[in-house]
């Protein structure tokens, strides 16, 4: 089920209204009910699987908790259990073609047919191996009561596309659930709708432009694919930032306090703080689970750097089994690792030159430069090869600037006015951002307004949604990029 399906718009509200009446104490087990059938409109075989998870590192929990007989032992079972669903439904194949190319051989050709398509996979996994690990680690204690640790796993807002919480957080709302008032609910709703139209208003509408110049990449030449470059850039902003909208702020309805996925990640003035910005809790889960482990930066700069370039190399992985994903993950492992190399020249550079760090010219050329690295960076992400990729961005330097004015924009499936939404779309998410980085909240101010104008606001946005928004009778609407993942 689909957050932008007929079937949620019918789901949601039966699912609040419940989880008003049923009595606090017990809303875990109505939660618990929901989620399931939330999870169960992708197959029973997908449902099967999530629960052998959820049996396996509840039981491991509980053993790793009760005793210190072989308790690794128990512990890299699990993990190799939840980590062999992962590589089996996502990787099997992609790994065998990596064995056939290397080997030169037919090993290639052994491919696992009608794969059951597992959706959220790779997020109740990470999930599931992060609680395990917290248990084994002793940071927190196990969990008892196996609905509450199922309800950690597969909680609908999040199944699909994350947030990627940690069970210290989840568990403990569980257990002492916050009561659930209008302005909550105000909040709530408020966020949902801001989700949904980052998705159907902006994200839906450069993806009709971004497809037709990615499928037509070898006719087209210069100006069109830097369009098509930025506008990728900022659809899957709208699109991903639009998903965890909306399910952090359906969560926040039912009383659960999720954390922010996203802090204006467009403004960062490195890579490093890009990924501290842009899908937060994968990158703090990669940085607690994996870097940290790995030795982080405390075994010398050269081993920093390898684990930087492993962690990345397992981020472009986690996100997709193929070497488009694979050159994405690496090639943001490289930006850093650069960018750690040359730091000592810059520095001098600033220091010599006497440029002032915080001046706003200095600033604003480090986001550029930033957001340039980014946006081809995702070229990579979306194209169908590394071919593709390539010529993409070959031909996106071509010097064409005459095509920014001679209509030529308006020939890749977006009219000129709804190319022109597109970009004011654009415009507003930078202005939010802008004001978001000065701590200013404007879903908050706006409940702060007399009842009115918050009315008035609420109205405006639902028409703009349904009316601007890419959906309805005689469109097939995308679904969400990241539920692929």
């Amino acid at each position: 089920m689909s957050f932008i399906s007929f079937a949620f718009m019918v789901f949601l509200p039966c699912v609040v209204l419940i989880n008003f009446i049923v009595p606090i104490k017990y809303r875990y087990i109505w939660l618990l009910i929901a989620s399931m059938v939330f999870y169960s409109t992708a197959g029973i075989g997908a449902i099967v699987i999530l629960v052998l998870s959820m049996l396996s590192i509840y039981a491991s929990g509980i053993y790793l908790g009760e005793n210190n007989n072989k308790p690794k032992l128990v512990f890299l079972s699990c993990l190799l259990f939840n980590l062999g669903i992962l590589f089996v439904f996502k990787y099997f194949n992609f790994f065998m073609q990596i064995i056939g190319i290397a080997s030169g051989g037919a090993a290639g050709n052994i491919q696992l047919k009608n794969m059951i398509i597992l959706t959220g996979l790779s997020f109740y996994i990470l999930k599931s191996v992060g609680y395990l690990i917290d248990v084994y680690r002793g940071d927190i204690a196990p969990e008892r009561n196996f609905l509450k640790l199922a309800l950690f796993v597969s909680f609908f807002p999040q199944i699909v596309a994350g947030p990627i919480e940690r069970a210290g957080n989840m568990l403990k709302q569980f257990d002492n659930p916050k009561p659930i008032d209008f302005d909550r609910f105000r909040n709530g709703f408020l966020q949902v709708l801001w989700g949904y139209f980052l998705k159907l208003v902006v994200a839906e509408r450069l993806a009709i432009f971004v497809n037709v110049a990615f499928e037509e990449a070898d006719g087209i030449k210069g100006a069109v694919h830097f369009v098509a470059i930025v506008f990728y850039t900022f659809q899957i902003y709208a699109d991903f930032a639009g998903y965890s909208h909306i399910a952090i702020g359906v969560a926040r309805i039912l009383g659960i306090d999720v954390m922010k996925n996203f802090e204006c990640p467009y403004l960062a003035k490195s890579i490093a703080e890009f990924w501290r910005r842009w899908h937060i809790s994968l990158s703090s889960w990669f940085r607690d689970y994996l870097y940290i482990p790995l030795g982080g930066n405390r075994k010398g700069v050269i081993r920093k750097f390898i684990n930087i370039l492993i962690v990345f190399t397992v981020s472009g992985l986690w996100h997709g089994a193929d070497f488009t994903f694979l050159a994405w993950g690496l090639l943001h492992g490289i930006y850093q690792v650069i960018g750690s190399i040359v730091s000592p020249i810059r520095d001098k550079v600033t220091k010599v030159f006497n440029v002032g760090r915080t001046s706003f010219s200095h600033r604003f050329v480090k986001t550029t430069v930033t957001f340039i690295l980014v946006a081809y960076a995702w070229v990579f992400f979306r194209a169908d090869d590394i071919g593709q990729a390539l010529r993409i961005i070959r031909s996106s330097l071509a010097f064409t600037p005459w095509k920014f004015v001679d209509g030529s924009m308006y020939q890749y499936g977006l009219t000129r006015g709804n190319f022109l939404l597109g970009v004011f779309g654009i415009a507003l998410m930078i202005i939010v951002d802008l004001v978001n980085s000065r701590g200013i909240v404007i879903r908050e101010k706006i409940l702060c307004q007399g009842m009115w104008l918050r009315w008035i606001i609420m109205i405006v946005g639902i028409v703009v949604t349904v009316v601007c928004g890419i959906w309805g009778p005689g469109y097939d609407v995308s679904d969400f990029i990241y539920k692929q993942f």
